[in-house]
Formats: structure tokens, C-alpha cells, sequence
């Protein structure tokens, strides 16, 4: 399966920093919701965390390249893919395009542990989670 479109926006004046491009901050920000996004749909849902399993992804390590400026009015998305799942881990790319010319803007890997919010310990992936995330799977 293809990479997850796991974010859609068109970039706001208010995303933008004084120089007119989009701060840095936003860029994350929409990675930050691509992940809720990719993880609820692998069963990780905002109501799964707050009175189910109590289970979420929390970035690690994040390796980043800007590659081009997005300003005010571009329409940008962010597709999510899976490269590794280990067994409290889950290593997700994320590349941030903008749509008009189809340019890469920003490309991160973000390295995640599968966090017990109660305990605020790394705990093992349930099957049902590594089984779905299986399908944005990339090498």
C-alpha cells in the first residue's frame, strides 16, 4: 500500500514566520498530527488513549531536511509511511508536499517508542497494531 495521507492544510499568514515562509514549528506541528493520525488508524484512537489501552507513540529521535520554502497559500500534505516496526518501536518517514508541482518540501524520519501513558514506559506493540501497521510498511 502506498504512503498514508495523513495531513492536509494550506499554509496560513499565522504559520508564517517574519520572513515570510512558513516557520519551522509548522512543519513539525503537521508531522506531530500526521503521527495521531496514522496511529489511530491502526487503533491507537484518541478515545483508546484517553479510556482504553492508554497507549501512544512518542517520538525519540527525528532526523529532518528542509528541502523547499512553502509560504502563505500553498496547499501542502503530509504522507506517512511505515519504514521498521520493532517490538516497542516504530520508525515512521513522513514527507510534507506541496501540492502545486507536487515539490517536496520537508522529509523527516521520526523514530517512535509505543508509550504507556500511565506508566510512561516503553511497552511492547500489540499484534493488532503491528499487523495494521504493517500495510505502510516501506523498505
Amino acid at each position: 500500500m502506498p504512503a498514508m495521507i495523513s495531513f492536509r492544510s494550506v499554509v496560513d499568514p499565522s504559520d508564517c514566520d517574519f520572513l515570510g515562509h512558513m516557520n519551522v514549528s509548522r512543519y513539525f506541528a503537521a508531522c506531530s498530527d500526521g503521527v495521531f493520525a496514522i496511529q489511530s488508524e491502526m487503533g491507537l484512537t484518541a478515545n483508546d488513549m484517553r479510556d482504553g489501552r492508554q497507549l501512544s507513540f512518542a517520538v525519540v529521535n527525528a532526523q529532518s531536511d528542509f528541502r523547499s520554502e512553502l509560504s502563505a497559500g500553498d496547499a501542502i500534505r503530509l504522507e506517512s509511511s511505515v519504514i521498521e516496526i520493532g517490538s516497542k518501536s516504530m520508525t515512521f518517514r513522513h514527507r510534507l508536499i506541496r501540492s502545486d508541482g507536487e515539490i517536496l518540501a520537508f522529509e523527516t524520519v521520526f523514530k517512535c517508542v509505543l508509550l504507556n501513558l500511565e506508566t510512561r514506559r516503553a511497552v511492547e506493540i500489540p499484534d493488532d497494531v503491528r499487523e495494521t501497521a504493517a500495510q505502510w510498511l516501506k523498505p
